[in-house]
């Protein structure tokens, strides 16, 4: 089992997701298992969880203690030698990527610290061997919604949270994106689907399929050759 605990300031953004759809099977099933942790129970009463930069310059900064207080417990509570990985949302992170799914969703645990504001004190990541992960170029209110985005691209990737025939040919697989998909009705507004796709004859639905996959990747993704989505 999968074990994922959130630090955030606003746990409230998370319980909708959490319970619904895969997510909440999951935890069903108990193939995962999402805790998540309020910042602001890690402060003295009066204190704020943000503070102004040193040095100066616009926006606020997540404090350090309170962080560190939450992470504390958890690495407190967790079993000796367990395999973890804690990750804090940046902007200026890494970029999040499948293969970043596929290692969390092998490991133990994961714990995402939620960003807000300017960010975090820097020391933190240096502190607890964390890596800072980016959604992507581009810049977010807070953190929640890149933890969602991560937290749920790993939990489908979890054995058992999904067919596993689901997940053989989605994209990124082979740093490929997916073929294109149809349905019902076969003709609408004059858009066809694929004769191929018609047939019946899976050995050349097949290779259309792959066929459209590396023309897809090609046209839109060029930069995704094999192992480019492998973590850095």
């Amino acid at each position: 089992m999968l074990r994922i605990d959130v630090v955030t300031l606003f746990p409230e953004m998370f319980a909708p997701a959490v319970g619904l759809s895969i997510v909440g099977r999951a935890q069903e099933r108990g193939t995962v298992d999402v805790r998540l942790h309020d910042l602001r129970e890690a402060l003295p009463g009066g204190e704020r969880a943000d503070d102004r930069p040193y040095g100066g310059g616009p926006g606020m900064v997540l404090r350090i203690e309170p962080l560190a207080a939450v992470l504390d417990g958890i690495i407190a509570d967790a079993p000796a030698g367990e395999r973890r990985a804690v990750a804090i949302t940046a902007a200026g992170g890494r970029p999040f990527s499948h293969a970043d799914a596929e290692r969390f969703a092998g490991l133990d645990r994961l714990v995402l610290v939620c960003g807000r504001y300017e960010g975090i004190d820097e020391r933190l990541a240096a502190l607890y061997g964390a890596e800072e992960l980016s959604l992507g170029d581009f810049v977010l209110t807070g953190g929640e919604i890149a933890a969602l985005a991560f937290m749920d691209a790993t939990i489908r990737l979890v054995p058992g949270a999904l067919n596993p025939e689901s997940l053989a040919s989605e994209s990124f697989r082979d740093a490929l994106l997916d073929a294109p998909a149809y349905t019902r009705p076969p003709s609408f507004r004059g858009a066809e689907v694929p004769e191929v796709l018609l047939s019946g004859d899976h050995a050349k639905i097949a290779a259309w399929r792959r066929e459209q996959s590396r023309q897809r990747t090609a046209d839109r993704r060029p930069d995704l050759k094999p192992g480019a989505d492998k973590a850095v």
